[in-house]
């Protein structure tokens, strides 16, 4: 029996224009890539009650944080609203709080993608850079379209838990276990990413040339948070790595053993 994974719909109509196109367009690829790793996608309406989806989560065993057309709401860290950003979508981010709460609390895996990596960034207390292209420059074009599956290289930070999923024949190319794990290529589709990563989250993928990051995790051995501001889940059939970030997902979720609730409660 596979294991659950909770995805939410990424958009809703009440904040995003066209949002059952998105929708029909990018969940499938989302959906996909879980279900070629061995797991059964549980999508997540956002017009869900609390009630509701707090029922579901009890039958998961793992979150996916899916991409959107929508930005995060600065409020949220601090921040007036840069005129480059796009609404937020307040029915989304509800139940992405209450998918990171249930998966924090009882240390569920979570995986989250482009304006997900950014949910969870926020909901840890990190901040956003609102707008790449005014704020760090165009020295690097980070939204050259979802056709393009290799935008630009990133940097993989040696050591974390992302570097581990490099396939091997990549990890070895050229270089020792211990150098930077550059000349990756990745997709690239956003205009806002992390600029200080939330509470006990490291960075372990920035872009080589303007230093945006581009994938942060949580410093915990024994709980899988991975975060990336790529989408593996459009190249799951043409990329091991992407493969092996989705594997490695799922895998977290087989094992995944619920903390007591008393233990939650004292070291969350």
């Amino acid at each position: 029996m596979s294991v659950h994974i909770a995805i939410p719909e990424p958009t809703s109509p009440q904040s995003v224009k066209d949002s059952s196109a998105y929708n029909l367009r990018s969940l499938p690829q989302y959906l996909h890539s879980l279900i070629s790793a061995g797991a059964t996608p549980i999508p997540i309406p956002l017009h869900e009650s609390p009630q509701r989806v707090a029922k579901i989560l009890s039958t998961v065993q793992g979150i996916l944080l899916p991409g959107s057309p929508a930005d995060i709401d600065p409020q949220k860290y601090g921040e007036a609203r840069n005129p480059h950003s796009a609404d937020p979508d307040p029915a989304r981010a509800a139940v992405d709080e209450l998918l990171l709460q249930d998966a924090f609390n009882l240390h569920k895996p979570i995986l989250a993608i482009c304006q997900g990596a950014q949910a969870l960034n926020t909901w840890c207390n990190g901040t956003l850079i609102q707008d790449i292209p005014t704020q760090v420059g165009m020295e690097i074009d980070h939204a050259p379209g979802r056709t393009l599956l290799e935008a630009h290289a990133v940097d993989i930070t040696p050591g974390t838990r992302l570097a581990s999923l490099i396939p091997r024949h990549a990890r070895t190319n050229g270089h020792s276990e211990d150098e930077n794990l550059g000349h990756l290529y990745i997709n690239s589709s956003h205009h806002q990413a992390i600029r200080t990563p939330g509470d006990n989250l490291i960075v372990s993928a920035t872009s080589p040339i303007d230093k945006v990051i581009e994938a942060v995790e949580l410093a915990s051995p024994i709980h899988f948070v991975l975060a990336v501001q790529w989408h593996p889940e459009r190249t799951y059939d043409a990329s091991a790595f992407s493969r092996n970030i989705f594997h490695a997902f799922v895998h977290a979720a087989e094992t995944w053993k619920p903390r007591r609730i008393e233990e939650s409660v004292l070291h969350a």
